[in-house]
């Protein structure tokens, strides 16, 4: 068997670039620079940022910028909040969906009145997904929701048995849930963040070893996809005295699930539908035509910190050693990374 193989250029649905107001930690330029160097050729980016983009000016304006400077596709999800409920239908004309955060973030837009979430599910248009950052009974709620406004739901990175075996008898009664989970939790438990500290909390914060068996068996079964959660932030304000949740991972995605194909948990053709065919399916994306990456699949390395393109230059995998390794990214025809190295780059 062929150790180098091509697949399609991949999906991140859920990435945190920090534009705007967050650049000290992360920009359009950097950020896909990254995507690009983990094989990501399109990255759907949150929209808690500051301020954050719960109007459609707002929104215009992230938009336009990432366009102009980023090197793969951004498309920007809109936030809602409740002040901000009467600019959902207009976002939702141009948004590819929407993030609805009803538990504990790193930012203004949590909600948690029952009269907002639901005037919410109801002013998004239907054709666009609904991405909801919901934890424990948060989960049940968000369902809840969704069986009420008879509308989808997408559950972002589920981290918990309980979560997981309840989207399970959702979708067995034929609610339309889907979900995602990040690699940090695949690969990292609560033991891994004693040892790690804050370069190891995010939120959700990880689990056991059962919740992260459990998200391996769910995998590519009740779990849709695999996206990063791509949150970057300064080593010295994860040195401070209080650190902010969240952790890079557009670099070491692939690697690590590259990994787990050579250890025989997961297949390439299940690796693509988690990295691409299924987010794509979930927010009604196009195929990139041209557009592939190829990759070592016997190429033995260790991931570090050294050479990162994420402007926060460090990630909790470092020392990790991975089988599977990027080699070359095209994008609509464009040779963007070729051995490993991002082409046209030039550090700010």
């Amino acid at each position: 068997m062929a150790t180098i193989v091509r697949l399609p250029g991949l999906t991140d649905a859920h990435v945190h670039l920090r534009s705007p107001g967050g650049e000290h930690k992360e920009d359009f330029i950097t950020g896909t620079a990254a995507a690009l160097a983990g094989g990501f050729t399109r990255l759907l980016a949150m929209p808690n940022t500051q301020p954050p983009l719960v109007t459609l000016e707002r929104w215009l304006a992230a938009q336009e910028r990432a366009d102009h400077e980023a090197r793969c596709d951004v498309h920007l999800l809109a936030g809602a909040a409740p002040e901000h409920l009467a600019a959902l239908p207009a976002l939702g004309q141009r948004a590819v969906g929407l993030k609805l955060y009803m538990d504990e973030t790193y930012g203004p837009l949590r909600m948690t009145a029952l009269p907002h979430l639901a005037a919410t599910f109801d002013g998004w248009p239907q054709a666009r997904p609904i991405a909801v950052h919901a934890e424990g009974a948060s989960v049940a709620a968000a369902i809840g929701l969704a069986a009420a406004c008879g509308r989808a739901v997408h559950i972002c990175h589920v981290s918990r048995r309980a979560e997981v075996e309840l989207i399970a008898k959702a979708r067995a009664q034929g609610l339309p849930v889907t979900c995602e989970v990040t690699p940090h939790h695949l690969f990292l438990t609560a033991d891994d963040a004693a040892r790690l500290g804050p370069w190891a909390d995010m939120r959700p914060t990880l689990g056991s070893a059962d919740d992260q068996a459990a998200l391996w068996a769910a995998l590519g079964q009740t779990i849709d996809c695999v996206a990063t959660d791509h949150a970057p932030h300064t080593p010295a304000e994860k040195r401070g005295a209080n650190p902010p949740p969240g952790v890079p991972g557009l670099e070491t995605a692939l690697p690590l699930l590259l990994d787990a194909v050579h250890d025989g948990r997961l297949t390439l053709e299940r690796l693509v539908a988690l990295l691409d065919t299924n987010p794509r399916r979930i927010y009604g994306l196009p195929a990139q035509h041209e557009s592939w990456i190829e990759v070592d699949l016997a190429a033995r390395h260790t991931l570090a910190n050294e050479c990162l393109y994420t402007k926060c230059g460090w990630t909790p995998f470092a020392g990790r050693p991975v089988v599977g390794r990027l080699l070359r990214v095209c994008l609509r025809g464009r040779l963007l990374v070729d051995d490993g190295r991002v082409l046209d780059y030039q550090e700010e």
